[in-house]
């Protein structure tokens, strides 16, 4: 098979859809790796890195393209999504719940497009989201505190505080991979730390790990409404599979919160669980709404590049691998799990949560 690897071309996006070694992996299987040129030059990897690993190196987007899968990190631009066409497949992060253009183009392409963020495990959880989740949860906290310096339009409160001043209140919607992930740098930077979650067996395994370091409360508009009128900092990471995020906090809790503090909107991939959440970039990373820092980057991980790229590729790979070895349609009939990465198939959605979110038709899943 042939497995096109184009350069990123989301702002500030600094990822690459595999490494060398990865490369190096599926040519010694017999396929050929189509790498456009500059492609891994954000995470310290040059053209010649790739080629010593047997990759073919492309001189433009196009040319990479030319592939009969293609393999990306971040959902395709709409100028990427002309370059699809109908005998293609389309391995990346696609989020179309939250984005409808997106979905009508790769429709409208006849592409197959499968997608990280709905390939589930046995376990039910989601192993090509856990990486990116691990580290959007960690860095959340790091961005929340730099918005909460006063320089940065913050309240000018430390996290962990001093001796004789009390800390900085976190608070974390939602108790999964990216919330847990949060509240373990919240917790080693000593702040007062509180997770929301529905599921009580969720509340009890954070209890268990965590102990008295934070305080775990079940999720209610009452409790939400609370804690988010008492915080400094408030970390969105809620997660529907495939759907758009539900709206926790809406604008006129905003509007109550205090002066300064700061939203970090983890789920904005997804729509975002604010209700003033409006997706930014990392060039212009964060807005103000009613004297409320909101930070929503959307691909955040892209930021610490190099570690996201790794831990990307080492869930990835064996997926790649198998789509390469069988094609699609066998991979998917051979892994159900894989199966349900399938988002996009023959000009429909046959993703039912994500056809549900965006009002289009759902016609049914081809491989079940």
């Amino acid at each position: 098979m042939r497995i096109g690897v184009p350069k990123e071309i989301k702002v500030h996006e600094y990822r690459v859809g595999l490494v060398p070694a990865a490369v190096q992996e599926l040519s010694r299987a017999g396929h050929e790796v189509r790498v456009e040129t500059g492609a891994g030059a954000g995470i310290g990897f040059g053209d010649a890195d790739y080629r010593a690993a047997g990759a073919v190196i492309c001189p433009d987007a196009a040319s990479a393209f030319d592939a009969d899968m293609i393999v990306k990190v971040k959902e395709p631009q709409l100028s990427e999504c002309a370059m699809l066409q109908r005998d293609q497949v389309l391995f990346t992060y696609l989020h179309l719940a939250a984005d409808p253009q997106q979905a009508e183009a790769l429709c409208a392409s006849g592409a197959t497009a499968i997608a990280y963020e709905t390939v589930t495990a046995d376990d039910g959880s989601l192993p090509l989201l856990t990486p990116m989740s691990e580290i959007a949860g960690r860095m959340s906290v790091q961005v929340g505190a730099a918005c909460l310096e006063k320089a940065n339009g913050g309240l000018g409160v430390l996290l962990g505080g001093v001796p004789g001043v009390s800390p900085g209140r976190v608070v974390i919607l939602g108790g999964g991979v990216a919330g847990s992930n949060a509240a373990e740098i919240a917790v080693g930077m000593q702040a007062d730390v509180t997770v929301v979650d529905r599921s009580a067996q969720r509340l009890r395994e954070l209890s268990r790990q965590f102990g008295a370091s934070i305080r775990t409360i079940h999720s209610t508009p009452a409790a939400v409404e609370s804690l988010v009128l008492e915080a400094d900092l408030v970390i969105g990471a809620v997660l529907v599979a495939g759907a758009a995020a539900p709206r926790l906090v809406t604008r006129d809790l905003v509007h109550r919160m205090k002066a300064g503090s700061v939203l970090v909107d983890i789920s904005i991939d997804q729509g975002g669980c604010f209700e003033t959440s409006r997706a930014t970039t990392h060039a212009d990373p964060t807005f103000v709404v009613d004297d409320v820092v909101h930070y929503c980057v959307a691909n955040m991980p892209g930021a610490v590049a190099r570690t996201s790229t790794f831990a990307l590729g080492n869930a990835t790979l064996p997926y790649v691998r198998a789509l390469a070895d069988y094609g699609w349609e066998k991979a998917m009939i051979e892994d159900p799990h894989l199966a349900n990465g399938l988002n996009v198939y023959a000009g429909a959605i046959v993703c039912e949560p994500v056809a549900r979110d965006l009002g289009m038709e759902y016609r049914g899943h081809p491989v079940r």
